[in-house]
């Protein structure tokens, strides 16, 4: 794993990353602007996405280590997520495909690729 798994900040790119590898899958990412997922979409993206994930933010838990001063975190995010995968590979109840959802996200793709060609064309 490269040395990012050691520092406490990660991007979106490096968490999918690292799920991807806890799977064992190569990750194709599609980055999407989130003003077009909510434009074209009935899910609530504009506070989940526009409002909450469009700023770079780094969580201050000083309050959590006063409070706990002898906890260390020992597992890396790697392995926690290593680990969390496992568990829900081992259950099935928590495998839940939701095929509108899925449906949708090719239609978006779909579209960004349809758009690319005809600009490229």
């Amino acid at each position: 794993m490269k040395s990012t798994l050691y520092t406490l900040n990660f991007t979106w790119n490096q968490i999918y990353e690292i799920i991807a590898d806890a799977l064992g899958v190569k990750l194709n990412a599609v980055h999407v602007p989130s003003e077009f997922l909510d434009a074209c979409s009935k899910y609530d993206f504009k506070g989940g996405l526009i409002g909450d994930k469009a700023n770079t933010v780094v969580f201050d838990n000083s309050k959590l280590k006063r409070l706990v001063p002898d906890f260390v975190a020992t597992t890396r995010v790697d392995q926690g997520i290593k680990q969390t995968a496992q568990y829900i590979l081992e259950h099935p109840e928590f495998q839940k495909e939701d095929h509108e959802f899925d449906n949708w996200c090719d239609k978006v793709i779909e579209a960004l690729n349809d758009a690319r060609l005809k600009i490229i064309e």
